[in-house]
């Protein structure tokens, strides 16, 4: 016995598994001990099965392990086998690459450890309670009850023996078979009834091998009639059901193994799903989804490799003359490939694709597009989608192309065309596929120029045209009492379009921004925050909310400048203190700008719209924004107080002087006259600081000024008419009152003064200064006239002559406060 299974062995591990190997060090973690290929072979120099793990780079042996017959072995996620090793008393897994390799290596350790416990039953070494059992009892109707008693009442040991014994008589289901036929024939429903529940205790040994023989297409239908007589439901013709499917053969698959393969694939999914699904355990299922994954494999495997399959299934979808009905079922089929090729390990799925994609398959997929069948539509979609999760850069290197851009179109098309219940947000997926950042840089610009440039504009006018007027009634009444909405558009279809529009903003802020600023996208955007569906009011605030993430200070300014936010604003104040997604939506929106001290919003909101806020100033969020706005208020207000106006004032004088500096040096016959005088007209203008008190001033003449009779140069000027505080006499020639005039100046005043002393261009301070130096001249000689009020003059003439010396003196120290202070 032991030879021909050492053989079966050998020819099943024929082909090596990609594995990592780990191993649980002290610290309880695991260790990489490297990346090979595990196959199951004989060890050297003996008749035991054993793992074996080669490298993939220098084929070294990473692992040997002696395959134990004890339960140590767990499967784990599908791509995990690991054990504790009794010799090297540590833990050792082995992680998949594919679940396919990883359910091959697992029943076949399975199947090593059934023949190590079967040599032991041979041996004798088992004592159990059916030990004495050698063979199982002969296939007769007044044997049934001791079959069933064999093959479901035995322990986990019992029931690998019992396994071995099935599989060594290979007259056991045909005999069983042939019972069954005759019980049906008699009526027999209690023989009926013990069969039923022989088969399903065979079954739930989950054995591949018996597996392999009752789903044959010898045993299948008889095995299936065999389980119809549940004695716990109704009788359900199953296999009336199973002949009356008809096998639709797109094109026909001429080759035999591949049509079985099918077929059997289609049986066991039924079994499992219909006829077993209340009895099956876990890893019985387990065990037939992997059957079924092993036959979709290699059924996707036998059409691929055959080129005249792939090449009339093209020939065929781009046929005009294909029929439509054809043309749907070549699509289905299409279809149902795609799918089935998620059984392939991923090198052949991606080696798949890229043979698809040369035969044509995105050409075909726009044809299917431009159908005017939505359920075909949807399952070009699906087709897309594969090919979006297997290796999107297929679809962007096709779209990024001149005869792909047309799918683009398609693509959007699609996303606003309502397919009554079905979802369309596979249209929304594909296209964030295309436009996606990561993608490499000539495939995306050339998709992102294309999409902006031609289909943007598109679905912002299906906003447009699905919003409603600002603060309009939402839904119209008939005279009937019937209530309809002012679109066709269906609010998930918009929900799209707000999530595509979310998705540009973060990957493409440069482009969307110069969009926005344009062509008013924003306006349009927050149009439907009119409408009653919720959650498009709540989307259009995600938008807004994604917009300002950008932190962008010339959005921001655009925003206030046109008062974008008030539509928001406004839902907020109409929802009132419901506690809502919309509120929420609000609230979280005024914490961020909050939050990131965006000061432009921050000013705009509280400035605009604190008369309808301040009813919600209970509320954290709405008290934080306005403490906030008063924080910014006052940190603005001290950098315009005394010390930033004392800085200012310095820098202003300092452009004054240099203004006069620049007007002094140019070379001019009358700036060096007008620079010759200006020392005496400063002196003049400090003559009333004098110690005694006195005055220089001329007292007010009924007569006017009287006229130079030598001095040409001045008989036609005429002083400008000059604006001084009303005052007193004694008080007008007095330095306390300048002092006190001075510090009455208010702070409006002064800065008026700099203002215009700034803004003076150097010719209009040519002509201040001569004017200024004509009039200074023409008071200093009143004195000397000869006045009706000579004898008043000639009296006071004694007084003013000592103090000359003094107003020299006080030159120095009055001119320059009367300077600054422009008098």
């Amino acid at each position: 016995m032991g030879a021909p299974e050492k053989t079966t062995t050998s020819n099943n591990n024929s082909s090596m598994q990609r594995v990592k190997v780990y191993r649980l060090n002290d610290d309880g973690k695991w260790d990489d001990q490297g990346t090979g290929h595990v196959t199951i072979d004989y060890l050297e120099r003996s008749e035991d099965l054993g793992l074996f793990v080669l490298d993939e780079e220098d084929n070294e042996t990473l692992l040997v392990h002696r395959i134990s017959s004890d339960d140590i072995y767990r499967k784990q996620e599908d791509t995990i086998i690991s054990w504790r090793d009794p010799e090297y008393s540590s833990e050792l897994a082995l992680s998949f690459q594919e679940t396919t390799g990883c359910s091959y290596i697992w029943d076949h350790v399975c199947n090593v450890q059934r023949n190590l416990h079967f040599n032991t039953l041979n041996n004798e070494t088992y004592h159990g309670a059916n030990s004495e059992l050698r063979e199982l009892p002969e296939v007769e109707l007044s044997t049934l009850p001791s079959i069933l008693k064999v093959v479901v009442d035995s322990s986990i040991t019992d029931q690998l023996c019992v396994t071995e014994l099935i599989l060594h008589d290979q007259k056991f289901f045909r005999k069983l078979m042939d019972l069954f036929r005759v019980c049906e024939d008699l009526e027999n429903y209690d023989g009926l009834h013990i069969i039923y529940k022989i088969v399903r205790g065979i079954i739930l040994l989950n054995s591949p091998q018996i597996f392999e023989k009752i789903f044959s297409d010898e045993l299948i239908m008889d095995i299936v009639g065999c389980l119809e007589y549940d004695p716990d439901v109704p009788h359900v013709h199953h296999r009336d059901l199973l002949k009356a499917h008809v096998f639709k053969e797109a094109i026909p698959i001429n080759d035999p193994l591949a049509s079985s393969k099918i077929h059997q694939t289609y049986r066991i999914s039924y079994l499992k799903d219909v006829v077993l699904s209340r009895v099956l355990d876990e890893a019985t299922a387990a065990s037939l989804n992997s059957i079924v994954h092993s036959n979709n494999g290699m059924v996707v495997t036998l059409l691929k490799d055959d080129a005249s399959f792939m090449k009339e299934l093209f020939t065929r979808l781009k046929s005009p003359s294909t029929t439509p009905e054809s043309k749907t079922n070549l699509v289905y089929f299409l279809q149902e490939f795609c799918n089935l090729s998620k059984s392939l390990q991923m090198v052949q799925q991606l080696r798949l694709f890229r043979d698809l994609v040369s035969e044509g398959i995105f050409e075909v997929i726009g044809d299917i597009l431009l159908s005017d069948d939505n359920k075909l539509i949807l399952t070009g979609t699906d087709i897309l989608m594969l090919f979006v999760s297997q290796d999107p850069a297929l679809l962007r290197s096709y779209v990024s192309r001149q005869e792909g851009v047309s799918l683009i179109g398609l693509l959007v098309k699609g996303m606003l065309k309502d397919f009554g219940d079905d979802m369309h947000c596979q249209f929304l997926e594909i296209i964030k596929s295309l436009l996606d950042t990561y993608s490499p840089a000539g495939q995306r610009d050339a998709i992102v120029d294309v999409f902006y440039e031609r289909h943007l504009d598109q679905l912002l006018d299906v906003i447009s045209s699905s919003s409603c007027p600002p603060y309009a009634v939402h839904k119209s009444t008939h005279s009937n009492g019937s209530l309809h909405s002012q679109t066709s558009i269906k609010p998930e279809i918009l929900l799209n379009i707000y999530d595509l529009l979310c998705f540009c903003v973060l990957q493409h802020p440069y482009k969307i921004k110069s969009k926005f600023l344009l062509s008013g996208i924003i306006e349009k955007v927050l149009s439907l925050t009119c409408r009653r569906e919720k959650y498009l009011v709540v989307a259009a605030i995600r938008f807004i909310r994604t917009l300002i993430s950008l932190k962008d200070e010339q959005l921001m300014n655009h925003m206030a400048k046109n008062n974008l936010l008030k539509p928001i604003v406004d839902v907020f104040v109409d929802n009132g203190s419901r506690y809502n997604l919309l509120n929420s939506a609000v609230l979280e929106l005024f914490e961020y700008i909050r939050k990131e001290n965006l000061k432009t919003l921050v000013k705009y909101l509280v400035e605009t719209f604190w008369v309808e806020l301040v009813k919600f100033d209970g509320l954290p969020s709405i008290q934080s924004l306005k403490v906030r706005y008063d924080q910014a208020m006052e940190q603005a207000t001290n950098q315009n107080g005394p010390y930033a106006l004392n800085t200012r004032r310095r820098v202003d004088e300092r452009g004054l002087e240099k203004e006069e500096e620049d007007y002094f040096n140019e070379d001019s016959d009358e700036e060096d006259s007008a620079s010759a005088s200006m020392s005496r007209t400063t002196r003049i203008r400090a003559q009333p600081a004098l110690s005694n008190g006195s005055s220089l001033s001329p007292s007010p003449r009924a007569g006017g000024l009287v006229d130079y009779e030598d001095d040409d140069d001045d008989e036609d000027y005429k002083p400008p008419p000059k604006t001084k505080p009303e005052k007193t006499q004694e008080d007008e020639g007095s330095l306390e009152f300048q002092f006190r005039l001075k510090r009455k100046i208010s702070k409006q005043e002064a800065d008026s003064v700099k203002k215009r002393l700034l803004t003076k261009n150097p010719m209009k301070s040519k002509e201040s200064v001569f004017a200024t130096l004509c009039s200074t001249l023409s008071q200093a000689v009143l004195p000397s006239k000869n006045t009706p009020n000579t004898s008043q003059d000639n009296k006071d003439k004694g007084d003013t002559a000592p103090n000359k010396e003094t107003d020299d003196k006080n030159t120095l120290t009055v001119g320059p406060e009367v300077a600054i202070n422009g008098s």
